[in-house]
């Protein structure tokens, strides 16, 4: 039998930082499975995962939130400064709407429950491998929930937001919002990646938002995903 959902694509190396061996070993085995990571290393606290993103500059780093010495918000806005090839991604127990706002504040793509399905955690560290957000579907709830203000007046606030881009940034954030890769978006628009990558940045900056992840909150609430 193969490797469990592997596509047929490079490996992606992952750090994996918690401070417990067991959660690591966990974890790593279900990587493991997934046939196309590799773990290139492991940290027991925050700072020991700065340490090792520096010295290894895996494609991911996978980071617990409450870790000793440096917790994983602090270390994942070290590691977002100072290694910009790796893409943060938190992975934790605690779904709380403050923990979800301080990460993607600090650059973090993703937000992994310890206790959600594996396939959901291998599809998460591939799409923010390929620069892609994802958000686990409880996080996202918590973060939707937890905005602030009026459901109403933040559709409205996000539509009227929405409105300032032209026809295919719309349509760009749309696909941003559903969790594509900018190589996925290309393919479905028929665009080269870079032409893409141009539309991602001005999105962003029109949006005033620092990642993709907060763009595709904007989508959301604007009624660009389905």
């Amino acid at each position: 039998m193969g490797p469990l959902n592997a596509p047929a694509s490079r490996r992606i190396r992952v750090l994996l930082a918690d401070d417990e061996a067991m959660i690591r070993a966990g974890v790593g085995a279900i990587l493991a499975a997934g046939g196309d990571f590799e773990v290139v290393a492991e940290a027991a606290d925050g700072r020991e995962a700065v340490e090792q993103a520096r010295a290894h500059r895996p494609d991911v780093a996978l980071l617990d939130i409450r870790m000793p010495r440096l917790d994983g918000l602090a270390a994942a806005e070290e590691i977002t400064a100072t290694v910009p090839g790796t893409a943060v991604a938190m992975l934790t127990t605690f779904s709380e709407e403050a923990y979800v706002a301080r990460a993607l504040g600090g650059g973090a793509t993703g937000f992994l429950l310890k206790s959600g399905d594996p396939h959901e955690l291998m599809a998460g560290v591939r799409a923010v491998a390929d620069g892609a957000a994802f958000l686990s579907p409880k996080v996202a709830r918590h973060v939707i929930d937890g905005l602030g203000g009026g459901r109403l007046s933040r559709e409205a606030a996000a539509r009227q937001r929405v409105a300032t881009l032209t026809p295919r940034e719309r349509e760009v954030l749309g696909l941003v919002g559903a969790g594509l890769s900018n190589p996925e978006i290309a393919g479905r628009l028929h665009l080269v990646e870079g032409t893409v990558k141009a539309y991602v940045s001005a999105v962003l900056d029109r949006l005033e938002v620092k990642n993709r992840v907060q763009a595709a909150i904007v989508a959301y609430e604007a009624g660009l995903l389905p």
